[in-house]
Order: C-alpha cells, then sequence, then structure tokens
C-alpha cells in the first residue's frame, strides 16, 4: 500500500467535479467530490469525518445554507478547524487537535449537502 500524500501535491488538480460520493455512514445526506475522495485518500479523512459529523450534528450549522471551513495547521503539529458562514464573517464552531499529522492548511465550502474544496466551488 502506497504512503498518503500527506503534502497534497495533486490538490491544485481539482477544478470541479463530475461524481460525489457519501463522506460518513454517519452522515448518510452529505457527499463529497472528487476533490474531497483525494483527501479522504491521503491522510486527511480524519478533517473530513470530524467537518462532516460536526455540520449533521450542531443546529447552529445544520441552518446554514452555506459554510466555509478552514484547517489551519500549525508548526508545532497542532492544528484547529474553524467553520464560519458563507460570508466567513461569523465563526459557528471551532475544533482544536492537539496533534496532527497534516501538511497542509485547506479551505473547504459545504452547501446544498455538498462538500466540495474551495476550488471546485
Amino acid at each position: 500500500m502506497e504512503a498518503p500524500d500527506l503534502e497534497l501535491s495533486e490538490l491544485n488538480h481539482f477544478s470541479g467535479s463530475e461524481e460525489a460520493h457519501r463522506i460518513n455512514q454517519f452522515c448518510p445526506t452529505q457527499l463529497g467530490t472528487e476533490g474531497i475522495a483525494y483527501l479522504e485518500q491521503n491522510g486527511y479523512g480524519w478533517f473530513v469525518s470530524d467537518m462532516a459529523i460536526a455540520i449533521a450534528g450542531i443546529p447552529a450549522l445544520k441552518t446554514q445554507p452555506f459554510l466555509s471551513i478552514k484547517l489551519k495547521v500549525n508548526p508545532d503539529g497542532t492544528a484547529t478547524a474553524t467553520i464560519t458562514d458563507g460570508n466567513r464573517q461569523n465563526p459557528l464552531y471551532t475544533q482544536e487537535y492537539a496533534y496532527t499529522d497534516a501538511k497542509k492548511d485547506l479551505h473547504l465550502f459545504f452547501t446544498d449537502n455538498i462538500l466540495m474544496l474551495a476550488g471546485e466551488y
């Protein structure tokens, strides 16, 4: 089995998606794009699942028509995920990670029950 590409060297190749797939068994109505599948296959599945579960389970997130999701990876091996409304003005949810092997900051959008890379919007 090939080691995951934690640097996400192919990330910029995703600019749209022809197919969508179910993200998480606990969130059956949420779908992810091909770019999200790439994240899941390359060591960022924990982040995708955490965000899907948060969106499905937190009332303030469920009612938003558009969400902006950012993962900020710190040099000390910690990370912070922040979900804001579509204007990226109002923080709605924050998750701190005491440790991660992630190497890249990420920016995702969630709308119409589809999680996507910012570049796929």
